[in-house]
């Protein structure tokens, strides 16, 4: 498969062995991957100008983006967790926390440790978001303290995609499609679930 990995200035993006970059992902430039890391298709991450970097066990999923202005650093620490279409520029993504789908978090924000940013959110630019908190809106605003069973829920999903960069590693392959779905073949479960079924919530 061909990859969308791409030097500039003689800046070589960086891929550890361990992590899976989607083919139809784009690096490029200071762009630095790390362990266990899973980047989706879609994703973009130009470090044409400052640095992006995902630390150890983070995801950057689906047609997210990571960019940022001349010197800066934009970097997901470990274990982050970025949903799908998300725009990280110039920022600061905290070890374990979550930024949802369509969320965008502008240059010199910070979302601390283990906190949660909900998807369409906008965190300003300078933003602090406190660690082990909720934020929601745009602007984004303080809504409350996570408890201690969303943050084992949001690492439990964590976990569940770096699992997928394993399965992704060792059994993703370019193929041709089937002309019809095979008889008895059955939606793929686990024990993850959505937040509001861990909660029993309807």
């Amino acid at each position: 498969m061909t990859r969308g990995i791409y030097a500039i200035d003689d800046l070589v993006p960086v891929v550890h062995p361990a992590a899976f970059v989607h083919p139809r992902a784009v690096l490029i430039g200071d762009a630095i991957v790390g362990a266990g890391c899973y980047v989706g298709p879609g994703a973009v991450m130009r470090g044409d100008f400052g640095r992006v970097q995902l630390e150890e066990g983070a995801n950057l999923q689906d047609n997210c983006v990571m960019h940022g202005f001349p010197g800066t650093l934009c970097v997901v620490r470990r274990n982050g967790h970025i949903g799908h279409g998300a725009i990280l520029h110039g920022c600061e993504v905290g070890e374990n926390a979550l930024v949802g789908m369509n969320a965008v978090i502008m240059d010199d924000a910070v979302v601390g440790e283990s906190a949660i940013v909900a998807a369409q959110a906008l965190v300003k630019s300078k933003e602090k978001v406190s660690p082990r908190t909720l934020w929601m809106g745009s602007p984004a605003r303080y809504i409350r303290d996570l408890t201690d069973k969303e943050i084992a829920w949001k690492a439990a999903g964590t976990k569940e995609y770096q699992d997928l960069a394993r399965r992704c590693l060792a059994t993703l392959t370019e193929v041709e499609p089937l002309t019809a779905l095979p008889e008895g073949r059955e939606i793929q479960g686990g024990a993850y679930q959505t937040l509001h079924a861990t909660r029993g919530e309807n």
